[in-house]
Parts: C-alpha cells; sequence; structure tokens
C-alpha cells in the first residue's frame, strides 16, 4: 500500500519537514510545497494521489487550493490539515471533495490510519474497475449491483477475487440486501459461468420435498412419485447450486448437504444408486448461523463447510451513500414501465429518502420508488408520494450545541467503542469487526480517548 505519491501543502517549515520525514520513514514518495500557488504548480506538474493541505495559509488558502487541485484532477484525494475543526470548515471541505480532515497539531498515528484507509480505497476502486471491465467483456452489466459506497466496493470486490475458485461460499445478510445477486455475480465470473445457476429457496420447501428437490427422487419413492425425478445437484452439474435460507434446512437434509460436500456424492430418494455432481455451491442466510449452531440447530461440521469463504452484505442503512444512485435506477425503470415522464424527485424528496432506515433493505427501496412512479400526478416526486409522509422529514434531530464536528463524533465514538466492547466482553479483534475498523485503529482510540 505504500506506493502514493503524497504532495504535503505547509507554510510552517518545521511542521512540513516533520510530515514528510515521518511519510518518507513509512516509505511513501513524498513531495512539499511552502504555499498554495506551489501546490497547485506542482499538481499541474505531475500526478499526485494524496495532497496533505493546511487549511489556512497566506494567499491562497486551504479551501482554493483544494478547488483548484479537484478542477485539474478529480481523482486525487486530499486530507485537510486545520487548527479550526469546526463543523463549518468540515462540511464546506468535504462538499468541496476533501477525503477527511484531521486537526492540527497532526497525531501522527491517527494520520497514518487515515492514509490507509485512501490507500484501501484506491486499491478498491482499481480492482472494482478491472471487475466491470471483465463483465463488459462477456456482455454482462452490473445495472443490478448498483454501488458506490466503500462498504459495498469491498462486497463486490471480494466476490469477484473468489468467483475463479471452487470454494463454498456463505453470503450473510438481511433480507432485501441482494444476496442472490452476489451469488450470481460469482456464477457469471467464475469459469463455470457457461453452465447453469440453479437456485432453491430451502424456507419455501417441506423437509421431505426439499430433499426430493435437491437430489430427485426414484419412483414410487413416496405417495405420488408417479416417475423418476431429477435433483437440482444433477440439473447443476458443473455449474452453481445457490441455496438460499439455508439456516432453515432441516436436520435430516443437512446430513446429506454435509455428505455431499465432504464426497461430492448423493443418493436420490428411494434410490441406492450413487451419483456424483460437479457443483460449485453458494449459500445464503439471514440468520446468525453461529448462533444456530449453539442452539443445536444447524450442524457444526456443516457450518464449517459451508462457509469457507463469508461475505457479509451490509445493510441499507449502513451504506447510504448508495441510496440516490439506486433511487435513480429504480425511478428510470419504473418510470419507463409505468409510461410516465419523470425527470426526477425534489431536494426534499430526495433528503427524506436519505433519512429513512429501511428495515427492508434494497428490496424496500425498490418498492418505495415503484409505488411512488405510479401514483404521482407530476414529473418531479416529492415527499406526498412516498408512504412514510411528510412529516418524518420534520421529525426532531439530535442537538450538538455549540460542539465542534470533532468533539461530537468522538463522543460517538467513544460511545459505540464501549458498547462494542461490552458486547464482546472486552475481546478488541472482535470489538474491532463489530465497529467495521481495523484492530490497529481500535487500539490507537483506546489509547486515544482512555479506555481501559
Amino acid at each position: 500500500m505504500h506506493n502514493l505519491h503524497i504532495l504535503i501543502v505547509e507554510d510552517g517549515k518545521s511542521q512540513r519537514e516533520l510530515l514528510r520525514d515521518f511519510l518518507r520513514d513509512e516509505e511513501y514518495e513524498v513531495s512539499v510545497a511552502e504555499n498554495g500557488e506551489q501546490a497547485v504548480e506542482k499538481v499541474k506538474a505531475g500526478y499526485y494521489d494524496l495532497l496533505l493541505l493546511d487549511y489556512k495559509m497566506p494567499g491562497m488558502n486551504g479551501m482554493q487550493v483544494l478547488e483548484t487541485v479537484k478542477r485539474i484532477n478529480p481523482e486525487t484525494d486530499v486530507i485537510i490539515m486545520t487548527a479550526y475543526g469546526t463543523i463549518d470548515t468540515a462540511v464546506k471541505a468535504m462538499k468541496a471533495g476533501a477525503s477527511d480532515y484531521i486537526t492540527k497539531p497532526v497525531e501522527l498515528e491517527e494520520l497514518l490510519i487515515q492514509i490507509d484507509r485512501i490507500s484501501e480505497k484506491r486499491i478498491l476502486l482499481r480492482e472494482n474497475e478491472i471487475l466491470r471491465e471483465e463483465l463488459g467483456e462477456k456482455g454482462i452489466t452490473t445495472d443490478q449491483i448498483i454501488f458506490q459506497s466503500t462498504a459495498m466496493s469491498e462486497v463486490v470486490n471480494l466476490s469477484g477475487r473468489v468467483a475463479d475458485s471452487s470454494a463454498t461460499v456463505l453470503i450473510q445478510g438481511e433480507s432485501g440486501t441482494g444476496k442472490e445477486l452476489l451469488a450470481r455475480l460469482i456464477h457469471t465470473l467464475s469459469p463455470r459461468s457457461e453452465k447453469p445457476m440453479v437456485t432453491v429457496n430451502c424456507a419455501a420447501l417441506a423437509e421431505n420435498l426439499l430433499e426430493s428437490e435437491l437430489f430427485g427422487h426414484e419412483k414410487g419413492a413416496f405417495t405420488g412419485a408417479a416417475k423418476r425425478r431429477i435433483g437440482r445437484f444433477e440439473e447443476a452439474d458443473g455449474g452453481t447450486l445457490f441455496l438460499d435460507e439455508i439456516g432453515e434446512v432441516a436436520p435430516s437434509v443437512q446430513v446429506k448437504l454435509l455428505r455431499f460436500l465432504q464426497e461430492r456424492e448423493f443418493q436420490r430418494v428411494g434410490g441406492n444408486q450413487t451419483l456424483r455432481s460437479d457443483v460449485r455451491m453458494i449459500s445464503a442466510t439471514n440468520r446468525d448461523l453461529k448462533e444456530r449452531v449453539s442452539a443445536g440447530a444447524f450442524r457444526e461440521d456443516l457450518y464449517y463447510r459451508l462457509n469457507v469463504v463469508t461475505i457479509e452484505v451490509p445493510p441499507l442503512k449502513k451504506r447510504k451513500e448508495d441510496i440516490p444512485l439506486l433511487a435513480d435506477h429504480f425511478l428510470d425503470r419504473f418510470a419507463a414501465e409505468n409510461g410516465k415522464q419523470i425527470r426526477g424527485m425534489s431536494p426534499d424528496a430526495r433528503d427524506l429518502l436519505m433519512k429513512y432506515d429501511y428495515p427492508g433493505n434494497v428490496r424496500e427501496l425498490e418498492n418505495i420508488i415503484e409505488r411512488a412512479a405510479v401514483i404521482t400526478r407530476d414529473s418531479v416526486l416529492s415527499t406526498r408520494d412516498f408512504p412514510f409522509g411528510e412529516s418524518f422529514g420534520h421529525q426532531s434531530r439530535r442537538k450538538t450545541g455549540d460542539k465542534s464536528l470533532k468533539e461530537a463524533v468522538e463522543e460517538l465514538e467513544q460511545e459505540m467503542i464501549r458498547k462494542s466492547l461490552e458486547k464482546t466482553g472486552n475481546h478488541q479483534t472482535r470489538a474491532a469487526k463489530l465497529l467495521g475498523i481495523s484492530e490497529r485503529m481500535l487500539r490507537y482510540k483506546l489509547k486515544k480517548y482512555g479506555i481501559k
């Protein structure tokens, strides 16, 4: 990750040299500029991945430099360094395109964490661009997997990386998050893409019917079995079998699934012939399978066979950056399907969509937009077209008083860290995973806030 070329823009000589020497010791490629004008000339003359930009400088200030740099190269990331960490300063910088900000005097460990985060994001963006190109070469678009959030970038990226393997994959996430779409993405990118992907909803079938659905049955195996039936394992031979809601499978079927994963063999219901099938298995669940294992409702050995690779799909409320893209996509689709000339939605309507938490996730957002497209009389959607009503947008908000953004964020961070530690019995690795941050970041925050 240390291949970033960083430009430090700082008028204070001692601070500039301190940052330069520190980042060079960390093996980054570093250049410096003494003022805004010099920084702009350097950006015009060469490419920089990241600018560490002082906010308050004589001549061109940090905001002016930020806006100019973003016009020259929108892909350059910028971290604003400021001693004035107020809401106004941070909001203005973020709106102008800054990736993050850090208060002065700069805490070097915190700065490294921010730079690592930007480096990881850039790697994800590059890998996801390659992924899209690969799909394009196969004549497939990613219209249904729409995202710009880092959380979903990581999910899609991991899906692309496991596609080439034959490992079993367990996709976990709430209902409506798009687990089947990810399974199809994995299949499409795999060497098995020319063969079928067969889907079975395990929760929709009773125990005896599910067993027959998966493994097939012989004539006379049970009442109503008038002829031999080929099961899904045979249909999916050479391809992918996607088992949705795997957590609902009965113990008797779990035994047969385990045998297949271990031996690649199975028998039809009512038969004694041993059959083989070359199937890559992907399963999905909205249940916590570890809890099901602890409760004795799911076999532990099957659980470990299924989750060689686990993909956690975040709920929509944890990737709200994706809501505008998804909403526009659904609106275009449903307007066309219903013959409506809808140009978009009002700012208030868009703001209302961003405030809602979507317990039904992407599927609920899709439903909301379809309903709005059908009932609206206007060419622009408004808040009255949404089922949660206009009053939702006027609910009371948490007040921060005269606190700076930094103080408000720090209070929230401390509260979340303490809750995660309580929830995990002070297990730092699990707490970091629960918070969605690295252990290194958690250790830094514990030290910073003096949390024992």
